[in-house]
């Protein structure tokens, strides 16, 4: 999946404006009009928190080259520490770090401009998402607008936790700003837990873990989120993170509006990648139809 044929360049990122409300090209007007006079929910309830909170660094959207080589930097330091085999796959950016309907995250120092914190986010617009080569996802999925963490690196430390959440805090209001309706992270052990303690849901609890094509292959339990309902299953789950996710502003984090990336061309090719198979829980592939999506992503 990380082959590097040196010759042609990767293409740059293009960051799109919204579009109409879909399912599977039919525009849904009564939906398009409730997210256009409705602010999302996370943000009203930022903008309603009675508590702000200065962090000790920016989260934000890489917007150039100099950006992604620090995410990619502490992506390849994060995983040599624990998934040394995969590292070294992870030394330069990756094809799908310059593709159409995928954002990179990056968390960064005040103090000194160093990288802490990375994560990638997929969006399923312009094709299925990295995890479809391994998994065919729920039936109950289908046209569904979706998106997909990965590529999640942080510092060791007491900072790294910190960076963690504020990360992931960061990918929930971006996927809800773009509309996405389910947010899939696939984890191995023992990360998984910390989705299932933010009340991600197992995709294949009958499955377990399941080794995937873009993580070298090793066993991750595939989790999803849905976005919409998060703040009110935490509210009654009367979950710790609650207060941090939807009650206290954090203005370092910095989400919108999407700006459009102008990222050079890196030394990686312009692949087309071949439609992927995806794998039943009977084991049988079957090629991906077109996917299109409810509303639009960036």
């Amino acid at each position: 999946m990380f082959e590097s044929i040196a010759t042609a360049p990767a293409p740059t990122v293009r960051v799109h404006p919204p579009l109409p409300s879909r399912a599977f090209g039919v525009a849904s007007k009564e939906r398009e009009a409730r997210t256009a006079l409705r602010p999302t929910r996370m943000d009203a309830l930022n903008r309603l928190a009675t508590k702000e909170e200065r962090l000790p660094f920016w989260v934000r959207l890489v917007r150039n080259e100099a950006d992604l080589r620090k995410a990619v930097h502490i992506r390849h330091a994060a995983y040599a520490r624990h998934v040394p085999d995969l590292a070294h796959q992870l030394q330069e950016p990756e094809a799908t770090d310059y593709e159409d309907g995928v954002v990179v995250l990056l968390a960064e120092s005040k103090l000194d401009g160093s990288p802490l914190g990375t994560a990638r986010i997929q969006s399923n617009r312009f094709r299925a998402l990295s995890v479809e080569q391994s998994v065919e996802l729920p039936a109950w999925m289908d046209g569904m607008h979706l998106a997909e963490v990965t590529r999640l690196g942080i510092v060791g430390g007491t900072m790294g936790r910190l960076v963690k959440t504020v990360l992931i805090k960061a990918a929930f209001q971006y996927c809800e700003r773009q509309g996405i309706e389910q947010a899939i992270a696939a984890g191995r052990a023992p990360i998984d837990r910390h989705y299932e303690q933010l009340l991600f849901e197992d995709l294949f609890p009958a499955t377990g873990f399941i080794p995937l094509a873009h993580a070298g292959n090793l066993p991750h339990r595939v989790m999803a989120f849905d976005i919409d309902s998060g703040p009110a299953r935490w509210q009654q789950a009367q979950h710790p993170a609650l207060n941090f996710f939807c009650h206290t502003r954090h203005p370092d984090i910095d989400m919108g509006p999407v700006p459009v990336h102008d990222l050079p061309a890196s030394n990686k090719p312009a692949v087309v990648a071949p439609t992927p198979r995806r794998v039943s829980a009977s084991g049988r592939g079957r090629e991906l139809p077109p996917r299109m999506s409810n509303r639009a992503f960036a």
